[in-house]
């Protein structure tokens, strides 16, 4: 820079203006400085030499349980890359892709891209409980913002109320008179497992997010009285549109239900391929509730959970950027909504009414009622 400025004739400030704050220059002045410095094979202030004065890399690290392709395929965690990256480029900041999967022998020695990793700060985005790579990030002391995720160390959270959200749903379907209902869930514990959940597999969940939408789910059968023992869940072991098939068509051939709730949107749709392929009608038939509300929720017509995706990728980033400037850390909590379209009716009659025959030969003999005595014999029933 001191020999562009000597040979420009200009201070060695305004070259430094001319790459970093160029609206301090008229444009004929950056334009001479930009001549003078090609003609000397200077093509900018060094990163490097930048990162050594400021100690600070200018990027972060968004670190996810699976592989790259996982990142880009999956419709959900693609809002909210969507929404960190705009927040990342209005801060001129570049994202790095940790993939850190737990079958990786580096990730689990402590080695690997999240030690190599070159940035200022991490977004750990849905790790599972336990997962190794939470101790190496937080061994490296750098600012760290929880996405959707256990959160060890009470750390700057971003998220959504997941329980609420998923009891919501199930109650919505529960009032239409739905009792015979299945649920779908992505993954419980990430070991390549899928099939019908027991309650060995349930207290085995490592995936919060899982565990709180499931627990959602109980909680509004047990409001309205419908035993936890008699519902269906299946797991699909992953994310990709096989495995929620495959999913899908587990539940389908398990029970007679006359409703699915999906933990995602992912495996709603998936649910509601396999009900066509069938034959069943939706909702006649079969009512399909998912959760995130991504863009193809809307054109098949979803009923789902509603939960702002690009949103929280903004505010995770505007969080861990604001943290590595020096701001002290909170939790954010997103609202949610239950957006009702046409996969959602009433339970089919003919079902209701062998349910209350059901339940008419199985209940007790009704008692005999007491006379009251303080009423006179012409006004008792």
């Amino acid at each position: 820079m001191r020999d562009v400025a000597r040979v420009a004739g200009v201070s060695q400030a305004a070259v430094s203006y001319a790459y970093n704050q160029p609206h301090k220059l008229s444009a004929a002045r950056r334009a001479h400085i930009f001549q003078v410095a090609a003609s000397l094979g200077y093509a900018g202030p060094n990163p490097a030499g930048r990162n050594l004065r400021t100690g600070q890399v200018g990027a972060l690290g968004l670190m996810i349980t699976d592989s790259l392709r996982y990142a880009f395929d999956d419709p959900a965690t693609s809002q909210l890359l969507k929404g960190i990256s705009e927040i990342g480029e209005l801060a001129e900041v570049t994202l790095s892709l940790l993939p850190c999967p737990l079958e990786s022998s580096r990730v689990t020695e402590g080695s690997g891209v999240l030690v190599r990793g070159a940035v200022d700060g991490f977004l750990a985005y849905a790790m599972p409980e336990g997962h190794p790579g939470m101790r190496t990030v937080l061994s490296r002391n750098l600012p760290l913002v929880v996405i959707d995720g256990p959160n060890p160390g009470d750390l700057p959270r971003v998220g959504i109320h997941d329980r609420e959200a998923a009891q919501q749903a199930t109650e919505y379907l529960l009032a239409l008179d739905h009792r015979r209902i299945g649920f779908l869930v992505d993954r419980l514990v990430p070991d390549g497992t899928g099939g019908l959940v027991d309650a060995a597999r349930f207290e085995m969940t490592r995936d919060h997010v899982m565990r709180e939408r499931l627990t959602g789910y109980r909680s509004a059968c047990q409001k309205f009285d419908v035993p936890w023992s008699t519902t269906v869940v299946v797991e699909a072991g992953g994310f990709d549109d096989e495995l929620s098939r495959t999913a899908a068509e587990t539940l389908l051939d398990t029970a007679p239900v006359t409703a699915i709730v999906a933990a995602s949107d992912l495996l709603a749709l998936a649910a509601l391929d396999v009900a066509h392929e069938r034959g069943l009608r939706v909702p006649e038939d079969l009512s399909v509730v998912g959760f995130d509300d991504i863009p193809s929720a809307k054109a098949a017509g979803l009923t789902t959970i509603r939960q702002p995706l690009v949103d929280k990728g903004r505010e995770a980033a505007q969080l861990l950027l604001d943290i590595i400037g020096g701001a002290t850390g909170r939790d954010v909590t997103l609202p949610t909504e239950l957006v009702v379209r046409s996969t959602t009716g009433p339970a089919p009659k003919a079902v209701i009414a062998e349910q209350f025959s059901q339940a008419t030969l199985n209940s007790p003999p009704p008692l005999e009622r007491p006379r009251p005595s303080c009423l006179p014999p012409e006004h008792e029933e």
